[in-house]
């Protein structure tokens, strides 16, 4: 997976490429862990986002507990692959998504 980190002020921009699974999620956990120091606005740009497992979805999760505490989280460029796991696992409903 290939993460693109874009920063403006206090907002960040992940843009994530590939797969998002057990495998490449320790490589976003630790992006997260050290990026988010007086971050108020996260965007997860999901354009190239081909798969997300169980593993990548407990990150977004994570992130976005993180963020209702400090400001807000959306997720940009859904697929309909990926969109479909949202809705099936209930993230659709949790995550701002546009």
């Amino acid at each position: 997976m290939k993460i693109t980190e874009n920063v403006n002020g206090t907002a960040l921009c992940l843009g994530l490429e590939g797969r998002l699974d057990t495998t490449t999620a320790p490589e976003l956990e630790k992006v997260l862990q050290s990026g988010l120091d007086g971050i108020t606005e996260l965007t997860f740009d999901m354009k190239g986002l081909d798969y997300l497992s169980s593993a990548g979805l407990r990150i977004l999760l994570g992130a976005q507990k993180t963020m209702k505490k400090q400001g807000s989280m959306k997720v940009t460029h859904v697929n309909e692959t990926i969109m479909e796991i949202f809705e099936v696992t209930g993230f659709a409903d949790i995550l701002t998504i546009e």
